[in-house]
């Protein structure tokens, strides 16, 4: 059933990305212009992650028709992971499958936003992005799942980080952008996510992190571990260019309370110490359409370890390589000290523009309404 009323008004609420779900939906990873090489190195991060996943809760990944028959038969032997037909112009599950609310009754319905891949005719990333808008609505129809219809709004699901408790996170460079939803102004945006979402209170941090493409997603910036406890990406180089965004949200979240009324906890996670780029063979392996965004070699790259995901047993955060990855593992392993806290690997995926949260969208605990 497609709902065009407010979920907050039906009862409904975002949780926290920390409490227990269901599933988890990846989709693989094969658009030439995100994945160089038709997804050589990609590929085998995906599937890593989702087998990680696969040990605490059930694991989807789409694919088209192209593609389909290459991903049941990576995943023929994983009995916790279904491949399922659906098509996308790339893989950022966390932006254009459904965000998922749920009731007090355990009910779940999910949201259908618009997606304009990430900034539309203004600063859009590639140019034709109808399938990707038309994956949450068709992931709800083929999961039986009842949907809200909000494809009046352009929002994504990495611009947007929910406490479970009433309490939201999101970036002022992102929400604000002239892409996505001009004829809003601030207030305006912040009533439509509360509405959707079922919060009383939006944290608007004003910058997220240096390189990131989609308009500095929240996601790469900050994250709740707990109630009233987030990690926040962070640097001591004054001369880095994200010192600044870093401090200014630091600045924020100590500035306010959440919801309920808490000051929030925040633990600094450094970012790597070496600013990652793209390198020449990086862009030798992308063919890139009309209209696409293209990149240019010693371009840097939006490497965070704030872009962890939250599975049920697990908890995936990124590694570049770098002298701070085991720093953001060990800060990690405090906040959640009952899962298993994995370093992944995660270059080949932020050569294709985002990482480990970005490919991920959760589905709650609960039944179908």
């Amino acid at each position: 059933m497609i709902y065009k009323t407010m979920p907050a008004s039906d009862g409904f609420r975002m949780p926290a990305e920390y409490e227990r779900h269901a599933a988890t939906i990846l989709i693989w990873p094969v658009r030439p212009g995100s994945w160089p090489y038709g997804g050589r190195d990609a590929k085998p991060v995906f599937s890593r992650i989702a087998r990680e996943l696969a040990t605490g809760e059930k694991v989807y990944i789409l694919a088209g028709e192209e593609h389909i028959d290459e991903a049941r038969e990576e995943f023929r032997n994983d009995e916790n992971i279904s491949v399922i037909d659906i098509a996308t112009d790339d893989a950022w599950a966390r932006d254009v499958g459904p965000t998922f609310v749920v009731n007090d009754e355990g009910c779940i319905r999910g949201i259908d936003w618009q997606f304009n891949a990430w900034g539309g005719e203004v600063d859009g990333l590639y140019a034709n992005w109808e399938r990707d808008n038309a994956c949450a609505s068709k992931f709800c129809e083929k999961l039986g799942y009842d949907c809200y219809d909000a494809q009046d709004f352009v929002l994504e699901g990495g611009s947007i980080h929910s406490d479970g408790e009433g309490t939201l996170i999101v970036t002022e460079a992102c929400l604000l952008s002239a892409g996505r939803n001009p004829h809003m102004s601030k207030a305006q945006i912040e009533e439509r996510l509360k509405a959707m979402l079922g919060a009383k209170k939006v944290i608007w941090l004003p910058r997220g992190i240096a390189g990131d493409e989609t308009n500095e997603h929240v996601d790469n910036m900050c994250a709740f571990v707990g109630p009233a406890e987030v990690v926040l990406a962070w640097t001591d180089d004054e001369g880095d260019e994200q010192y600044r965004p870093s401090l200014a949200a630091l600045e924020a979240l100590e500035g306010t309370l959440d919801a309920k009324g808490r000051q929030i906890t925040v633990h600094k996670l450094n970012i790597p110490g070496r600013p990652v780029r793209i390198a020449q063979e990086d862009l030798d392996g992308f063919v890139f359409e009309e209209g696409e965004d293209v990149r240019e070699a010693g371009e840097r790259l939006a490497a965070s370890y704030a872009n962890f995901y939250i599975g049920n047993s697990v908890v995936l955060v990124p590694q570049f390589g770098d002298v701070n990855d085991t720093a953001a593992v060990e800060t990690l392993k405090k906040c959640f000290p009952t899962r298993r806290v994995v370093g992944i690997y995660a270059r080949a995926i932020i050569v294709g523009g985002g990482n480990i949260h970005c490919i991920t969208q959760q589905i709650p605990d609960g039944g179908r309404s």
